[in-house]
């Protein structure tokens, strides 16, 4: 066998030349679309059909399903795609790697598809060169565009020569005597082979290549379609190892809609068999059983038949495979309350759309900071010790959250700085810094109102009904703050109003102001004891302090638009 290790490396060139082509390719679109990417997902996957179109459009156009589900991952886990909208995608994808059987099958290997890389590479190279970053993303989406071709045509003439070499594959049709044993063996093959070359549509090639050689027949080569649909689930769940639990539950959904399907078309599999070579005979081709040039057609057609029927089957399940993958990856608090949810992944390299990975978690630093301070606010009505002190327990457990949640979202965020960044998406990561610290002050002010809280019940230290009134008051102010601050946030950065939240911070400095002189009277008439008036004090200018802190974070996302 005339096949070294410059070979070798040849064919791990080409899969990294295609790789960084998608990589390339992604990364610009991602640039192009910016915070239009996720409106533009949304749209598209609304509902299961839509999201089986754009499953089915992406795989057909990058010729790879186990690329179009690891994005999927990825989309998943950076919040652009809901796991429903993901679902359907997973779906579509299906049958988009069809598409690459049709081509071999029809035009054979005679068409040169990297015919238009060169052309797209002149037309996308001279926009490299524009100040303007959009067109320059243009170019860097048509290069990379370009480069998956050039990669997949380099992939194909790397991959052995298996009429030169058939000692290669030429083994394996020793073992296709034993039918059952053969069909879940070559299914293993299929799988496995999916799994090493990240790619069905790739595998499938090579399926098809074994067929018109005749190193394999009819029934073996579809066992390995079968398991090549499982192989590419496979590569999505090794991509969602470390992604969060919205993108684990989108790669088991995948896994289990392709074994699901696996296992029914493996029930009736000499009968499903049977029926296509029925309609290819109908059609006037050659039976696959008799010629072996007449597989590739055929295998096109069950290929398609099978993932057409799987999805017609099983999209009216959609809610059901959804609460088979809740129930498989639960939502544990102590796992995924207490750490970050979006921006713990490298699944995502772009810098745009790491951006928005770090808005997402950031939206969740804040809910954490809302319920923190609702926890306080129970401190303060608490009669009962042991669920005061359990109170007091929560808050310090969320202020060590918060803390960390402060320096890896800062970390990150530094990181993110290293990449190509917009003029915009450098204003972001700066109104992003300028949030998780303010936010991160809001949390040590929800602490220090704890403490002081914890400091009046041990001291034994009675607040008179107008003192109480007023720290109902200036925390309901506060409160309010908070709930604008979180609106804000969840609003993004298209044209916030923070009037209200400025009209606020005046009511909440006026009657902070209020407070003061009226606490200072009641020092000098002695209306109360000195040990009260300083708890009474530090409580409601930690208050206004929060407020303000709140109310810094709606100005910093403000700011991003000017």
């Amino acid at each position: 066998m005339d096949y070294g290790f410059l070979d070798f490396l040849t064919l791990l060139g080409s899969l990294g030349f295609f790789l960084y082509g998608m990589k390339l390719m992604s990364e610009a679109l991602q640039k192009v679309a910016g915070d239009r990417m996720r409106n533009i997902l949304a749209r598209m996957t609304s509902n299961p059909i839509k999201g089986i179109f754009t499953g089915l459009m992406i795989t057909a156009i990058i010729q790879s399903s186990s690329a179009t589900t690891v994005m999927m991952v990825s989309f998943v886990n950076a919040g652009l795609l809901s796991l429903t909208g993901s679902i359907g995608v997973i779906m579509g994808a299906n049958i988009g790697t069809t598409v690459t059987a049709w081509l071999i099958s029809l035009l054979g290997f005679k068409v040169n598809i990297s015919v238009i890389s060169l052309p797209l590479i002149g037309l996308g190279f001279p926009l490299l060169f524009s100040k303007a970053s959009k067109k320059k993303s243009w170019g860097e989406f048509m290069i990379g565009f370009a480069m998956i071709f050039l990669g997949l045509t380099y992939l194909k003439d790397s991959v052995p020569d298996i009429k030169q070499n058939p000692e290669i594959l030429a083994f394996l049709s020793e073992y296709t005597s034993n039918r059952i044993i053969s069909h879940l063996l070559f299914l293993a093959i299929g799988t496995f082979l999916t799994i090493i070359i990240q790619s069905s549509s790739a595998t499938m090639a090579l399926t098809l290549v074994m067929c018109n050689n005749g190193w394999i027949p009819f029934d073996i080569a579809a066992a390995m379609v079968l398991g090549e649909n499982i192989g590419t689930a496979v590569t999505a769940n090794i991509a969602a190892a470390v992604a969060n639990v919205s993108a684990k539950r989108a790669a088991r959904a995948h896994l289990i809609f392709n074994i699901l399907g696996v296992i029914w078309v493996t029930l009736i599999f000499s009968h499903f068999l049977s029926a296509i070579n029925w309609f290819v005979i109908k059609i006037g081709v050659t039976s696959p059983y008799e010629s072996a040039h007449a597989i590739p057609v055929a295998l096109a057609i069950f290929h398609t038949t099978f993932n057409v029927a799987n999805v017609l089957i099983f999209i009216w399940f959609t809610k059901f495979i959804q609460l088979i993958v809740t129930k498989m990856v639960p939502m544990r608090e102590d796992n995924e309350e207490f750490r970050l949810q979006f921006i713990n992944t490298g699944l995502l390299s772009t810098a745009e759309l790491s951006i928005h990975q770090a808005k997402r978690e950031i939206m969740v630093f804040a809910s954490r900071i809302e319920k923190m301070y609702g926890y306080v606010g129970e401190m303060l009505t608490e009669t009962n010790e042991k669920k005061f002190y359990k109170l007091n327990e929560k808050v310090e457990k969320y202020e060590g959250i918060c803390d960390r949640m402060e320096e890896e979202i800062a970390n990150y965020l530094t990181k993110v700085t290293e990449g190509d960044l917009s003029i915009l998406g450098s204003k972001r990561i700066k109104a992003m810094l300028n949030v998780v610290t303010d936010l991160e002050s809001v949390g040590d002010s929800c602490n220090n109102l704890a403490r002081t809280l914890v400091r009046k019940r041990d001291k034994k230290v009675a607040f008179n009904t107008s003192l109480n009134e007023n720290i109902i008051q200036i925390m309901e102010l506060a409160q309010k703050a908070i709930t604008e601050m979180q609106k804000n946030l969840d609003h993004g950065y298209d044209n916030i109003n923070i009037v209200y939240a400025l009209e606020l911070e005046e009511k909440i400095n006026r009657f902070r102001t209020k407070l003061k002189k009226d606490h200072l009277k009641s020092i000098e008439k002695k209306e109360y004891d000195y040990q009260t008036g300083i708890i009474y004090n530090d409580l409601y200018c930690e208050c206004e302090k929060l407020a303000d802190f709140a109310i810094n974070v709606s100005e910093a996302v403000e700011e991003v638009n000017h």
